[in-house]
């Protein structure tokens, strides 16, 4: 194990060494989407992937990362170790609200490798209440876990929640006529944060299992295993760490979709949050943009030339 270790340690320091250097004098890039990721990392692999892209895509200045449920520590140094080895170190990490374990975190034992002597991080209510009064109206935060972090928020200072430009989540299952739906994890998790969210009056689009069902097949996977590069060495660690065969990127939808919104074309509609976790639509004034049919096909061409791309 230790060897095996010791390879993985070289095999990111010949990447990061190999990275081009950026002149101090050269122009900065103009990011046209200001992101928070707000998500429950380490359980299933799909936020692992929705992080990287969020990475790799020059479009998106990721002010901070934000865990939700459960070991929210955990989850917060698995963020971090991606972050620094992946040359993205400066990008603030903060911890949500420790809730009861919904589920094993499968990828632990990659988080551990975090030193975390001398390092404070801030609460993810307070560090993300405090970036929306820095930037009121231009942030939109990207929930792919439980919402508990964003009704935490709405609790404490609804007037600075309302601030945000928008919220992007994965959740839900909407039924349509030839498809039924039952609760979706993210939302049945927290069903009364869910519920805060869907009737708080922000802008939100949403990114359901009807749309995201994207599944990473042995060739796609292939591909990137094959890379070499900081993340995806990361990503394939964690692959086998998840302990699984095929992984399904429903929370990287989100990511892809502000880099391509035809990727996933959105429709308004009325949903709500029912007692049991479901996402019920009705005919009411629409209060979120929903997308029920992805182009998988433009999804997975996105996805693959961004993350076997150079680190923009």
């Amino acid at each position: 194990m230790h060897s095996i270790r010791r390879i993985y340690c070289f095999a990111i320091l010949l990447c990061l060494l190999a990275q081009p250097s950026h002149s101090q004098t050269a122009a900065p890039i103009s990011a046209s989407h200001q992101v928070i990721l707000d998500t429950d990392i380490g359980d299933d692999i799909d936020d692992a992937f929705a992080l990287a892209l969020a990475l790799q895509s020059r479009e998106i200045s990721l002010l901070g990362v934000t865990t939700a449920t459960g070991d929210t520590q955990t989850r917060a140094q698995l963020a971090l170790r991606m972050l620094r080895e992946s040359g993205h170190g400066s990008i603030p990490v903060a911890p949500g609200r420790a809730t009861r374990p919904p589920t094993t975190l499968t990828q632990e034992d990659f988080a551990k490798d975090v030193d975390f002597r001398g390092v404070r991080l801030p609460s993810a209510v307070d560090f993300t209440l405090a970036q929306i009064r820095k930037h009121p109206r231009q942030i939109e935060l990207v929930a792919i876990g439980p919402l508990t972090n964003l009704a935490d928020m709405i609790d404490k200072d609804p007037a600075t929640f309302h601030l945000l430009k928008r919220i992007v989540i994965m959740g839900g299952d909407i039924p349509t006529e030839t498809e039924k739906a039952s609760p979706e994890w993210n939302i049945k998790n927290d069903i009364a944060a869910a519920q805060k969210v869907f009737s708080s009056g922000v802008p939100m689009t949403v990114f359901p299992l009807n749309s995201t069902r994207l599944r990473l097949d042995p060739e796609k996977r292939k591909t990137i295993f094959r890379h070499a590069s900081p993340l995806t060495y990361m990503l394939t660690a964690l692959y086998y760490q998840w302990g699984q065969e095929t992984p399904t990127l429903y929370d990287a939808m989100t990511i892809a979709s502000l880099l391509q919104p035809d990727v996933c074309p959105t429709m308004p509609m009325q949903v709500s949050v029912d007692e049991k976790g479901s996402t019920v639509p009705s005919s009411g004034r629409p209060n979120v943009e929903v997308c029920l049919t992805a182009h998988e096909e433009q999804f997975f061409q996105l996805y693959l030339q961004r993350i076997l791309a150079q680190r923009p």
